[in-house]
Order: C-alpha cells, then sequence, then structure tokens
C-alpha cells in the first residue's frame, strides 16, 4: 500500500469524507479503490487535487458541494504530469501532449481538455517535456528548450505587455530555458536558462520576484533578469502569494544545499521575521550536521521542507492546520515536527511534498521500477529529453540526458544497473559523463 499523509483544509474540495474540515495533524489518505495504489504524483489547488498514478492513470476532487460525486476518473490515458492552478488544470501525457481546461484557458467551455499543445504556432515546439501552474496560468517547456505561457496576463505573468491581458494559445515568453518555476497559487514565474540566469515577471506588490527593493512596480509585465542570485547551482524554487524559496546547491560548502526566500513575512511562508526584497538565506539548526535538503514546496502562504534525515521542517501561514503541528498557530521560522512511523527505512528519497493552497501531501512514491525502465528510456529518446547523461544512438544521434537521474532519483546502484541496461540494448556508444 502506498503511504500518503494529509493535513490542512479538507473543504475545497472536500478529500476525507466524515473527516473536520481542518487536519491539523497528519492523518492517512487512504483510496477507496485497492487499484488506486501506486501514487507517482499530487496536485493539488482549491480548484481541484489531482492523483497520479503509476499506471499512467488519474482521478481528480473537484471543488463541488455534493462531496459523493468525487473523485472523478480523467478520460486521458498515458498521463506523465498533472498540475492544477486556481482555476485551471492540465495534463501531460508520457507524448508530450499537452491536455488542459479551466476558466483561463477554455472560457466557452471550462470543464472541457482541449490539447493546448497542437496550439502552439511552431510545429517543432509542439513536443513538451515540462507542464508548471502558476495561479491563474498554464507553463510549458518544450523539447527544443523553449518556454511558453497561456491563460491570464493581468500581473504580467506570462512575460507580455500591460494592454494584453490573457492568451487563449500558448504564446512564446522565452527561448533557451532549462526549468520554469511558479505555483499553483502564485502570480508570477521564474525562467532559467542553460546559463543559470534568472527571468522572472509577474506580481512584486510584495517583493516576491527577489528584484532589490529600489523596485517599486507592483506589476512587471516585461521579463527581467534577477541579479543578485546566491551563488550555487540553482535546484529548485517553489513559489507562493506573497513569497518564493529558492533551493540552492553548492558542492564544496556545509550543508551543500542551502535555502533563500523572499518576500512578505507576517504570517507567510519566509522563514524569516522580516521582508526581503532580494533571495536571502533562511538559517536554522534544522538544516546542519549534513541533514541535506531534499525536497520544498509551498502553498499560497506555507512552505514544506523534506531532509535526508527524515525530517519534515514547515513554517508560515497555519490557521487551517497546513503545517501539521496539532494547532492553528502561525510559525514565522523553521521547526519540525512529528510523524507517524512511515516507510523511511526503506529510502527517504522516495518520499515527496505536494502543497495545496492550504492543505500539503506527504507521500510515498519511489520513481524508478526497472520492470518498465527500458520502456521509459526509449519513450525519453523518442522525445528527446535531456538528461545528465550523454548517449549515442544507433543513428548517430547525440542525446542528452541531463534529467533522467533527477526524475528518477537514482542512487548508485541504481546508476549501475541504468548502465546496464543501456548497455544490452546498444542504446549508447558511450557515456561523457554519470553524477
Amino acid at each position: 500500500m502506498n503511504d500518503c499523509l494529509f493535513f490542512g483544509y479538507n473543504d475545497e474540495p472536500k478529500l476525507l469524507k466524515n473527516k473536520p474540515d481542518k487536519i491539523t495533524k497528519p492523518i492517512q489518505f487512504k483510496f477507496e479503490n485497492e487499484n488506486e495504489k501506486k501514487i507517482k504524483q499530487i496536485s493539488s489547488s482549491h480548484y481541484s487535487t489531482i492523483f497520479l498514478f503509476e499506471n499512467g492513470k488519474a482521478i481528480e476532487y473537484l471543488n463541488k458541494n455534493d462531496s459523493k460525486q468525487n473523485p472523478e476518473k480523467i478520460q486521458i490515458e498515458n498521463i506523465q504530469k498533472v498540475t492544477v492552478d486556481g482555476y485551471n488544470e492540465a495534463i501531460l501525457t508520457i507524448e508530450g501532449n499537452v491536455f488542459a481546461k479551466g476558466k483561463d484557458i477554455n472560457p466557452k467551455n471550462p470543464n472541457k481538455f482541449i490539447n493546448i499543445s497542437s496550439l502552439i504556432k511552431n510545429k517543432k515546439d509542439r513536443v513538451i517535456q515540462d507542464i508548471v501552474s502558476g495561479r491563474y496560468s498554464i507553463y510549458l517547456l518544450t523539447s527544443n528548450h523553449n518556454a511558453y505561457g497561456i491563460g491570464s496576463n493581468q500581473f504580467g505573468q506570462l512575460g507580455l505587455k500591460k494592454s494584453q491581458k490573457q492568451s487563449k494559445k500558448p504564446i512564446l515568453i522565452m527561448k533557451n530555458v532549462s526549468k520554469i518555476f511558479s505555483g499553483n497559487s502564485s502570480k508570477n514565474v521564474f525562467l532559467l536558462n542553460s546559463n543559470q540566469e534568472l527571468f522572472v515577471s509577474g506580481n512584486n506588490e510584495y517583493g516576491q520576484l527577489g528584484l532589490e527593493e529600489s523596485i517599486k512596480e507592483e506589476n512587471i509585465y516585461k521579463l527581467t533578469k534577477i541579479r543578485n542570485i546566491p551563488k550555487g547551482k540553482i535546484i529548485d524554487i517553489q513559489c507562493g502569494y506573497y513569497h518564493s524559496i529558492m533551493l540552492i546547491e553548492n558542492e564544496n560548502e556545509n550543508p551543500k544545499r542551502k535555502l533563500y526566500s523572499c518576500g512578505y513575512y507576517q504570517f507567510n511562508g519566509l522563514g524569516k521575521d522580516q521582508n526581503t526584497y532580494e533571495f536571502t538565506e533562511i538559517k536554522s539548526s534544522l538544516f546542519e550536521n549534513d541533514n541535506i535538503i531534499l525536497e520544498i514546496s509551498c502553498g499560497d502562504s506555507h512552505s514544506l521542507i523534506l531532509t535526508s534525515k527524515s525530517k519534515l521542517i514547515e513554517f508560515g501561514y497555519n490557521q487551517y492546520g497546513q503545517l501539521g503541528t496539532g494547532d492553528t498557530n502561525n510559525q514565522l521560522i523553521p521547526i519540525q515536527i512529528e510523524l507517524p512511523e512511515l516507510r523511511f527505512n526503506e529510502n527517504i528519497y522516495n518520499y515527496h511534498l505536494s502543497c495545496g493552497y492550504f492543505n500539503s501531501f506527504l507521500y510515498y512514491s519511489p520513481f524508478l521500477s526497472f520492470s518498465n525502465l527500458e520502456e521509459d528510456l526509449i519513450k525519453l529518446f523518442k522525445r528527446k529529453e535531456f538528461c545528465d547523461i550523454s548517449f549515442k544512438t544507433k543513428n548517430g544521434e547525440i542525446i542528452e540526458a541531463h534529467k533522467l537521474i533527477l526524475k528518477y532519483r537514482l542512487n548508485q546502484n541504481q546508476i549501475e544497473k541504468l548502465k546496464e541496461i543501456i548497455s544490452k540494448n546498444q542504446l549508447k556508444n558511450q557515456i561523457k559523463y554519470l553524477k
């Protein structure tokens, strides 16, 4: 059975029947259908909560008055990733197609999925490798490393002119993009290029874009480069309504991963007791002594951190119990909460975080199954997904594989197994490097 813990607001949508609206301590989330056990991913907002399973199928709990209608099956097969924002949701299939629905995507029929990747003008950009939600918008990262956006531009989150409030088709935001960052309650977007340069646009009312304090514009409509980025490799950026958190890695430092945040502090997920307009470090003894930060996740105004020593650390707004502390007291600085016994002895790297607006999930999901790894590799190659390994195929095509290890969270034994499988299938002639 899958381990899945839930805490926080249990009303929009209603996820657990016969439970209170506020669940202040982590409790087990169980599915009624025995086939729905192996979770791959969770995405949640007040619009809906989607559970994606290893078999490529998904169910969603919609925000309806009649909770008996929940959950509903999503009638799309071979799903690779799901993402939900305030009024929209998007589905990425293994083939690289993106189906989306919602008020900002399809205003005339918001309950109908449409293939938004097929609406991209440049046909070479219609294979999608990643999808990310903002509060009222969906972002697409193509296999050619171009970033597109669709939905609302009210706050400049699509990088369009102030006069253009919405885009009903995916519009090119930036080229040469390696990662897109936003959040299901965020009105902004961060774009990282291959040179580790970071660009941002959107709402900056609370300093959540990480720009200098001297920049007074409430909304930034033009992509703007952030100049004061902490040194190191950007691993992740998670965005809330009032704040943004950045995870930076420096191999030669201890701890090698550090957290930085910017935005509005009061009652929110900044991890500090004062406003900050540039990304500054969140300091806490909880992150010391070789305790590596594995994952971060932000809701509307709270933040969760999972570490290599099986610690769940959080801070921020807690009116609905979304911090899991057993009460509804806000936490301005990082604290650790007690968790029920899980399967941490198996591998903490198989646990993942997902924050909705006012709720939180911690769930067990081992990304790699060697029984279907060969099939996964072929699908990755066909889609030309880029990863940290470089392969050369039979026809001489070089396929860089930067995200494969990250996607499957491979340990050293699994990397060796991967080498063996690739070698047996003669999918490569050489491996340039493997970390």
